[in-house]
């Protein structure tokens, strides 16, 4: 194997979701830097791996990263795993690797367990695209401020949540965004009570508050894309006529989509139709 920082994913439930590349990896380095050392043992105990570990977690990894730098420096090979899924997708991570590929040595990825994609393939939401969020802010007025930003972006929203701020999460989207929006709630994703439900984002609140096991467990909840505008309002055509006294249709067209927030297609074909007028 080669002296570099492997980035291995790691299940995130089922201890059977772990490729044979990763096994070989985790059998191959000499050391697992990973966020939790009694979690990540259970796992190698679980495969028969025998190899040192170091915890690396958001309150150390500065420093962490600097023991792995040194030990790359002395030829040695390591893998970073996190408690669950892959590193650096919200999980320690990003600030080692950052760090280690600065100082020069390589990173080599290993694809794996993503909570994120699991649920999106179960989803049958088809927006064609999606906007991975992770975690939104604790504090209320923090959560529902990043919540309206995030109302306009075309495309399936992606949150994890945990269980003790699920219900205020997924009533502060229901305020926040169009009712009639789906939303999928998909909790504890390859472990024995995993449960993907999907339903009218207006419901969402009820179904969670119905049973108190709704709201047990790891969540990923996916918010589908805002429904089609069926028109611009009339502050969005006083915007576009001004422009397009200066600009040519598509530079238009592109400046108002940012200055509104409108779709970019929508507003050419207005300013098309504001042009012929």
């Amino acid at each position: 194997m080669e002296n570099a920082l492997y980035v291995v994913a790691t299940p995130i439930g089922n201890l059977g979701d772990i490729t044979l590349r990763a096994l070989e990896t985790l059998r191959g380095v000499d050391l697992v830097a990973c966020e939790d050392t009694r979690h990540a043992r259970q796992l190698l105990d679980h495969h028969g791996i025998r190899v040192p570990t170091l915890a690396l977690h958001q309150h150390n990894e500065n420093e962490a990263a600097q023991k792995l730098i040194r030990l790359l420096g002395e030829g040695r090979r390591l893998a970073l795993v996190s408690d669950a899924g892959t590193p650096g997708v919200s999980d320690p991570g990003a600030r080692t690797v950052a760090a280690v590929r600065a100082a020069g040595f390589r990173v080599i990825p290993l694809p794996g367990a993503n909570a994120a994609v699991t649920a999106l393939s179960a989803a049958g939401l088809a927006d064609g695209r999606f906007l991975f969020v992770g975690f939104l802010p604790a504090k209320v007025g923090a959560r529902r401020t990043a919540i309206a930003e995030l109302a306009v972006a075309e495309a399936t929203l992606v949150f994890y949540e945990a269980p003790h701020r699920v219900l205020e999460t997924v009533a502060d989207l229901a305020a926040l965004l169009e009712p009639q929006r789906e939303i999928v709630i998909a909790r504890e994703l390859t472990k024995m009570f995993e449960q993907i439900e999907r339903m009218p984002l207006g419901e969402a609140t009820a179904w969670l508050s119905a049973d108190a096991n709704h709201q047990r467990g790891e969540f990923v909840l996916l918010v589908s894309a805002p429904p089609p505008r069926t028109g611009l309002d009339a502050a969005t055509d006083r915007v576009l006529t001004a422009l397009l006294a200066e600009l040519p249709v598509k530079q238009a067209a592109k400046l108002a989509a940012e200055i509104t927030g409108q779709p970019k297609n929508a507003l050419y074909a207005r300013a098309l139709q504001l042009k012929d007028a």
